[in-house]
C-alpha cells in the first residue's frame, strides 16, 4: 500500500508533512510529488502511470489550493480513490477558494477532508478495507481516542 501525495506547488510542503507524521504514525507509507495540472499536466500523468499497474492499495492525496484542478485531474486519470486535503491561509482564502475543491465535474470522484491529520486516518482506514493489521492498528487508535472521553 502507498498514498502518494501530489502538491501543486512547493509551498504546499509544510501542509504535507502533518499529513506524513500522521501516515508514518499509522504505519502506512508515502512519497511527496511536487505537480501542478495548470502548468505541468503531463507530470501528473507521468505520476499516476507510474502507480496505474500497482496490485497493491493506492490512495491518492492532493494538496491544492486556489483553482485546484490537480484533484479532479488526478480522479479522471486513475482508477484509485482521491482524497483532497486543500491548504488555506485563513478563513478568507477558505472561503473564496473551498468551492474549487468540493465542485468536481462529472464522474471524477474527489473526497475532501479539510485537517491533515484527519486525512491520513482516512486513508488509514481505506487502507484497513484489505490489511488485517492495519485494520486492527485503526480499532486500536480509535479506542485510545475514546478512552481520554
Amino acid at each position: 500500500m502507498i498514498a502518494p501525495i501530489i502538491m501543486g506547488s512547493e509551498s504546499d510542503r509544510p501542509h504535507a508533512e502533518k499529513i506524513t507524521a500522521k501516515l508514518d504514525e499509522l504505519g502506512v507509507p508515502s512519497k511527496i510529488y511536487v505537480a501542478s495540472a495548470h502548468k505541468v499536466p503531463e507530470k501528473v500523468l507521468e505520476i499516476l502511470k507510474s502507480y496505474e499497474d500497482s496490485t497493491e492499495p493506492v490512495c491518492y492525496i492532493t494538496i491544492a489550493g486556489r483553482s485546484n484542478a490537480l484533484s479532479g485531474f488526478v480522479a479522471a486519470n486513475s482508477h484509485f480513490p482521491v482524497i483532497a486535503c486543500p491548504p488555506f491561509a485563513d478563513k478568507d482564502d477558505f472561503t473564496v477558494n473551498i468551492n474549487s475543491t468540493l465542485q468536481m465535474p462529472s464522474d471524477t470522484p474527489v473526497l475532501t477532508v479539510l485537517d491533515p491529520k484527519n486525512t491520513a486516518i482516512a486513508v488509514a482506514r481505506i487502507f484497513g478495507l484489505a490489511d488485517a493489521d492495519l485494520l486492527a492498528k485503526n480499532r486500536e487508535y480509535i479506542s485510545n481516542v475514546k478512552s481520554k472521553f
